[in-house]
């Protein structure tokens, strides 16, 4: 495979104003792009360069540490972008959402969970959704750019949707005020993203 730099999947205005245009252009234009491309740089000085991010991830204990960290902040913005729309319909449907409430009990139990996940990470990192192997949901944050699908994760699983707690992705609007921002998220959350998600991670362990 090759390794490319997709833009936004809406414009960069398009979330305010729960999440302001400069943030996003700064976070897409600049510290996204400075992840893959330092990705490429350091995966073409290996054997493994066109290898799937998912392949590389399952052994990244093993690998240099820029294909780490590089790899990981170039994948979790993808699911970044996508976990956020302009367009949001507010609750989860079908599946996913029987899986949550059988998981958590109810919707805003299992929201209020996440977001405890998200504003509880210390220093920066990315809070997450997944369907672990077993096919049961887990919320569960990493540190950096390390994410549920590298073997060095402390709870493996799918991403279905990811907040990035990095500071730069919300600074502008919400200093440090992280609990404001995750508040915010929340406005703009794709769950139609999310389902289809889930519904390709359950045929895959069928």
């Amino acid at each position: 495979m090759t390794y490319s730099f997709p833009d936004l999947p809406y414009a960069y205005d398009a979330l305010e104003p729960h999440i302001d245009e400069a943030t996003m252009r700064i976070h897409h234009q600049r510290h996204h792009k400075t992840y893959y491309d330092k990705f490429v740089a350091a995966i073409e000085e290996t054997a493994r360069n066109g290898e799937s991010l998912e392949t590389l991830f399952a052994e990244v204990s093993t690998l240099p540490a820029a294909i780490r960290n590089n790899g990981g902040g170039y994948y979790n913005h993808l699911i970044y972008w996508q976990s956020m729309t302009p367009n949001p319909k507010g609750t989860p449907e079908g599946p996913l959402y029987d899986a949550i409430v059988a998981t958590y009990g109810s919707l805003d139990a299992f929201k209020e969970a996440f977001s405890q996940a998200a504003i509880g990470q210390f220093g920066s990192g990315f809070a997450w959704l997944v369907v672990k192997e077993d096919g049961q949901l887990a919320i569960t944050s990493t540190p950096n750019q390390d994410n549920p699908l590298m073997d060095i994760a402390e709870v493996k699983g799918e991403p279905l949707l990811g907040c990035d707690v990095w500071e730069h992705a919300y600074y502008l609007n919400y200093q440090n005020k992280r609990p404001d921002y995750v508040n915010a998220w929340w406005q703009v959350v794709n769950w139609d993203f999310a389902e289809k998600a889930y519904q390709k991670a359950r045929e895959t362990m069928s």
